[in-house]
């Protein structure tokens, strides 16, 4: 059977434009990867730009990240669904973002609609209080003061209501502990109230730490990651508690896994993860994010699934916790 003219011409078109789509997969990466991140400038971004730089060095491009902040992370997650699925666009999937903002109803997708590429950094928070503390010197006389003085102790987890409130929630629900959470809009400024004792306790990041170690009297890390504990100097984490909080994995803290559009070709993907794979097992890489407190990561895309699942999960009952904290504090008023 002869084809027309016209069929002709299509199928060579089709024909065309399939071979020209397989040639530039084959070539991928010919420009800049751009990786979308969801805060502004600050050490959760030096990280990103640490294992970018070493992602285009695998990938031979160079690969910019571009902060884009705004509504709680989600502002950067949108920017990126909206481009292309070729990937040259990677999303710094930080938990908020990807599985918290999901969970409280204020986005409409979830972190199974992406394609994973490897795991990146974890940040844990801290309950921290004053060196200088005479009614507590750990964490369990604290709860122990806590129950028998409920409602009077005071504590900020910078904005009301984000993860490291849920967290800390969380861990004072088991407890049976009612505390006044005091909001912020600088997690600086909560510091400085800590320090001068209007905060009986407080929300502290590996950043605060690491500038100020003298500052701090780290009572529990909120991690059981061996990585994380070492990056408060040892101190006491979840996982020394005798008592089961509920929270394990990547749950009680910041992390990020890197993620592309669910529609970025197999083999394109393929690329990157491979690329991103072979940036984290660098030394160089590991040693930089260790030195500013965060915590490299290993797990690769098959992974993904297994350990952010659970995640959801556990940050439903942490929602529930922060009813809870408020529901608690009306009775005593």
């Amino acid at each position: 059977m002869k084809l027309s003219r016209p069929l002709k011409t299509l199928a060579a078109t089709t024909m065309l434009i399939a071979a020209s789509t397989s040639a530039s997969i084959a070539e991928f990466p010919e420009r800049t990867v751009e990786l979308i991140h969801p805060w502004g400038p600050g050490n959760a971004m030096s990280v990103s730009q640490l294992i970018a730089k070493a992602m285009g060095e695998e990938l031979g491009v160079d690969m910019p990240v571009i902060s884009t902040p705004g509504a709680a992370g989600t502002k950067g997650q949108i920017t990126a669904m909206s481009r292309p699925a070729d990937g040259y666009t990677v999303f710094d999937g930080y938990v908020a973002p990807l599985v918290l903002q999901p969970v409280l109803g204020n986005a409409d997708w979830t972190y199974s609609d992406f394609k994973p590429l490897h795991s990146a950094v974890s940040n844990a928070f801290a309950i921290g209080g004053r060196t200088d503390e005479t009614r507590w010197s750990n964490f369990e006389e604290m709860m122990e003061y806590g129950r028998e003085h409920p409602g009077e102790l005071r504590y900020s987890s910078g904005s009301r209501n984000n993860l490291p409130h849920m967290v800390i929630a969380k861990v004072l629900q088991s407890y049976g502990v009612v505390a006044q959470n005091i909001p912020y809009t600088q997690d600086g400024n909560a510091v400085k109230d800590l320090k001068s004792g209007v905060l009986d306790f407080s929300f502290i990041n590996v950043g605060n730490y690491i500038q100020d170690k003298p500052a701090f009297n780290i009572m529990l890390v909120l991690s059981e990651l061996p990585g994380a504990k070492a990056s408060y100097d040892g101190a006491p984490s979840i996982a020394d508690l005798d008592i089961d909080l509920g929270l394990s994995g990547l749950a009680p803290m910041g992390w990020t896994w890197w993620i592309v559009h669910k529609d970025t070709p197999d083999e394109v993907t393929g690329k990157l993860r491979a690329a991103m794979d072979a940036a984290m097992q660098r030394p160089d890489v590991r040693e930089a994010i260790e030195k500013v407190g965060f915590v490299p990561l290993d797990w690769d895309h098959t992974q993904y699934d297994e350990v952010v699942g659970p995640v959801s999960d556990q940050l439903s009952a942490m929602g529930n916790a922060l009813k809870w904290e408020e529901d608690e504090l009306k009775k005593l008023r």
